[in-house]
């Protein structure tokens, strides 16, 4: 009798596991209906408090702007940036020369200029300080609605309201940004790539 109840209650927490995912696919799919063009969205992924946007716009690969050096960047926010100069392994064996511009918060953004693109290119990042702007307007500070609203024209509130972070990734996986929420404000922006560099 226990082994027959066992069963039935195995059976009926796989239905229910299948039926969220289902739901959670649904909502995906019904949030790309939503997305703004400018952001070209691929694909949208759920799972549990994490939604991942797959766009191939260029906001996710250049977040702060297309710059061809890092003293431009720096000159166009007119912030105190603190700047170090340095070399950083990363994924291989190479050794990069990396300019990390840092805010007295900790915030921080790690960059190095591309010989292949010309351009200042991301390799991480830790932004906490409401100052720091993104290029598509996202700061820290900003209410979870405000942020959705850059990339989707509409969404219903109950699909982001038990979302606590929102990746958005390169089509390719390679550069983007996390963007954690706490309570209904952004409350972190992270930098994230995977870029083999030279």
């Amino acid at each position: 009798m226990k082994k027959v109840l066992l069963i039935i209650a195995l059976m009926a927490s796989l239905t229910v596991a299948s039926a969220q995912e289902v739901s959670a696919r649904a909502k995906a799919m019904r949030m790309m209906n939503f997305a703004n063009p400018e952001y070209m969205v691929k694909d949208i992924k759920i799972f549990i408090d994490t939604m991942t946007v797959y766009s191939l716009a260029d906001y996710v690969i250049y977040p702060i702007g297309k710059w061809e050096n890092v003293e431009q960047y720096i000159t166009n926010t007119q912030l105190q940036w603190y700047r170090e100069v340095g070399y950083k392994r990363y994924f291989d064996s190479m050794m990069v020369s990396v300019n990390t511009l840092r805010r007295l918060d900790d915030s921080y953004i790690d960059m190095y200029r591309s010989i292949a693109t010309g351009r200042v290119e991301m390799i991480a990042g830790k932004i906490t300080d409401p100052e720091v702007v993104l290029d598509n307007g996202i700061h820290v500070g900003m209410s979870k609605d405000e942020v959705f609203r850059v990339l989707f024209k509409r969404f219903p509130k109950s699909y982001v309201s038990d979302i606590n972070v929102l990746k958005v990734i390169s089509g390719a996986g390679e550069v983007g940004q996390i963007y954690t929420f706490r309570g209904n404000k952004l409350r972190h922006i992270g930098i994230i790539s995977k870029y083999k560099y030279y």
